[in-house]
């Protein structure tokens, strides 16, 4: 399906990295993770980050890296193959198959050290480049009620529980 009206490209660039955490890609278990994101230190000033240790949780935007453009799929698909799930589209899933493969998570913030951000809850591996990340908002949050199909509690039932 050809897009109608315009096209545009966006160039981004990494403004960072994690450095420290899991090293394995894996569905579940990534409950107790501690990760650091490396913020480029040639980039930005230390004062970039100023402030933001006010802030419990960031809302960071990382592009999965380490899949392959082929894993990209357009068509409904039940969610990790399971067909007790129910066959939905790309716009309602949430992992590397995915036109564009980014992702974002909204992990707790444990510390600012210098361009370091020390967090937990991160869902992205050692190496994964990160290319936004804020203050999460509350005021920004969902607004109104939030309602879901019963798949994805399913699914993500062990996504946050300790590894072990």
């Amino acid at each position: 399906m050809k897009s109608k009206g315009w096209t545009m490209t966006l160039e981004i660039k990494p403004i960072g990295e994690v450095v420290a955490g899991r090293r394995e890609v894996a569905d579940d278990y990534w409950g107790g993770v501690e990760s650091a994101i490396q913020l480029d230190e040639d980039e930005f000033p230390l004062d970039s980050v100023q402030g933001l240790e006010e802030f419990s949780h960031l809302v960071v935007v990382w592009h999965f890296d380490q899949a392959s453009r082929n894993d990209v799929e357009y068509h409904a698909r039940s969610p990790r193959g399971n067909t007790r799930w129910p066959a939905t589209g790309t716009f309602a899933h949430r992992n590397h198959r995915r036109p564009n493969q980014l992702a974002q998570s909204f992990p707790r913030l444990l510390g600012v050290d210098g361009l370091r951000l020390r967090v937990t809850d991160l869902d992205a591996v050692v190496g994964t480049k990160i290319y936004d990340l804020s203050p999460f908002f509350i005021e920004m949050g969902p607004r109104g009620p939030v309602h879901e199909p019963a798949w994805p509690g399913e699914m993500l039932e062990n996504y946050w529980a300790e590894k072990g």
